[in-house]
């Protein structure tokens, strides 16, 4: 962790790429380029100055992972069955040494260069929340968010219970949020083919406009 983000509690990095991607035909999202780089690629030169700790919540491709970032660490789901983000967040409290975890989806597109802080600054601010999650252009991305170890009861019990719905179980844990606006993110995540290719054509008119 760089001296700039020093003052705020050690904090792990987690992105969650544990899904099927059925709707990208079974393509590992996290190895695919959606701008100049690597998906991996792009998250680790982003967010590893932030961390102590920097993890990925996956299944597969180990090796490759390793390949691209030698210093990265891997784990799975303690339950298979693909039960989504809430079961990666789980597990990741299993691993993770320190009491704080910013989860990033492995799909994302823009990460706001003050995330890091906004977020803390929030949970910091906030009596009762245990987690703070992003808000880009009035979209909730509950997998975007920093979580407290104190989250831990209520994110198994909501798992025992089989509700899997970030959404639901971040109201139990009194989520506050932080909103970023990007005039030039049309596609906060990729979730299909066709929203790929149509974020890269939109992305491409974007620079030449921009440039113009």
């Amino acid at each position: 962790m760089t001296k700039q983000y020093s003052i705020y509690p050690l904090t792990e990095v987690v992105v969650l790429a544990g899904g099927q991607a059925r709707r990208m035909s079974g393509v590992n999202k996290l190895l695919q380029t959606f701008d100049e780089q690597i998906q991996l690629v792009k998250i680790y030169a982003y967010l590893s100055p932030l961390t102590v700790k920097f993890w990925v919540n996956s299944d597969r491709d180990l090796t490759v992972y390793r390949q691209l970032v030698p210093n990265i660490s891997c784990f799975s789901d303690e339950i298979n069955g693909f039960l989504g983000p809430l079961m990666g967040m789980k597990t990741a409290w299993s691993y993770a040494e320190s009491n704080y975890i910013l989860f990033i989806p492995c799909d994302i597109t823009y990460i706001p260069s003050d995330v890091f802080i906004s977020l803390h600054e929030r949970l910091k601010q906030s009596e009762f929340a245990e987690v703070v999650y992003v808000e880009l252009n009035s979209d909730p991305l509950y997998p975007f968010c920093l979580m407290k170890r104190s989250s831990l009861a209520v994110v198994s019990e909501q798992l025992v219970l089989g509700e899997y719905s970030l959404k639901e179980c971040f109201k139990r844990l009194n989520a506050e949020k932080v909103t970023f606006q990007h005039e030039r993110t049309i596609f906060h995540s990729i979730n299909s083919i066709d929203e790929l290719q149509q974020y890269r054509k939109v992305r491409y008119l974007s620079e030449v406009l921009h440039h113009i």
